[in-house]
């Protein structure tokens, strides 16, 4: 059975991944006529492209992909890429011109893990989604995730693997499905238990020591995707995004700090008759809490 992002049908996905330099870009292709989509943003770090139209009262109703990617602000170029290819393809948002392709994108920073001079750019945005795939992707160091780090509040030599996770769940007739990259300043935990996170000897104690914790700026993000083919409005996606910084938090210690730039997608591909937004809003929770724990095991199983 499908665990992942594309168990929403008309969703596809695609990677880029170098993991000798330790970087990689994530492509969410939707349907041809696209999402519905909108983005929240926590913690004080994000690097982001196109987030702006994704606003509930911004005219633009839909997008037609979503890049997620390694390479910090450089790593925005991917989506130049993305952007090409869906040209080639005739889709976009129909102007009297041309169609325009409509691709936000979000980015960690990985550049302290790898070679930081190889960063996803055009060509790799474009292979990304050349790829792009109705089967079930992959999950762990793979595309976006292939660099990322967990557990830097106490240091980059102590940190653990992060990684890209998916997770999916049925809400009535709705499917809601998660796809996250975490690179959290903070640790991963499942019911209270260490999953994974800094190897210092002093990660215990690091909560009564907290003028000791060591963190650099705009080094650190936790990416969602939530996808789903309930039919949503922009302003119902947006509420939704709120919800999944929720699951974030749930399993994420420290999570939305400063130095965090924690950001939220929601799509919808609107093929079902939509469940009631409770349901809805606890399901995008639980569905990133559990991505973001199976990205980080399946990252820290080798």
């Amino acid at each position: 059975m499908n665990q992942t992002l594309t168990a929403v049908a008309g969703i596809k996905v695609g990677h880029w991944t170098d993991l000798e330099a330790r970087t990689g870009c994530t492509v969410i292709l939707c349907p041809e006529e696209g999402c519905v989509a909108s983005a929240f943003v926590l913690g004080g770090s994000p690097g982001s492209r196109e987030l702006a139209l994704l606003e509930p009262e911004k005219t633009v109703q839909k997008i037609h992909a979503l890049l997620l990617t390694g390479g910090s602000a450089f790593g925005l170029a991917a989506a130049t890429g993305v952007v090409d290819w869906l040209e080639q393809k005739g889709i976009g948002l129909q102007t009297p011109a041309c169609p325009v392709p409509i691709v936000p994108a979000a980015v960690i920073f990985d550049l302290m893990n790898g070679n930081p001079k190889r960063r996803p750019g055009a060509e790799e945005g474009f292979l990304a989604a050349d790829s792009a795939s109705a089967e079930p992707h992959a999950t762990g160091q793979v595309g976006a995730g292939s660099g990322a780090l967990i557990g830097k509040y106490l240091g980059f030599e102590h940190a653990a693997k992060g990684g890209l996770g998916a997770a999916v769940m049925r809400v009535g007739e709705a499917t809601v499905a998660a796809l996250s990259v975490s690179n959290a300043v903070g640790d991963i935990y499942e019911d209270g238990v260490l999953v994974a996170g800094s190897s210092s000897p002093f990660r215990e104690r690091a909560q009564e020591n907290l003028p000791g914790l060591f963190v650099q700026a705009g080094t650190n993000t936790t990416l969602v995707a939530v996808a789903t083919d309930a039919i949503l409005t922009k302003a119902e996606a947006k509420a939704l995004a709120q919800s999944a910084h929720i699951g974030i938090a749930t399993v994420t210690r420290p999570s939305h700090t400063i130095h965090d730039g924690d950001t939220s997608f929601v799509l919808s591909t609107g093929a079902v008759t939509p469940p009631p937004m409770m349901a809805l809003g606890i399901a995008v929770q639980q569905v990133v809490a559990k991505a973001l724990i199976q990205g980080v095991r399946e990252a820290n199983k080798s």
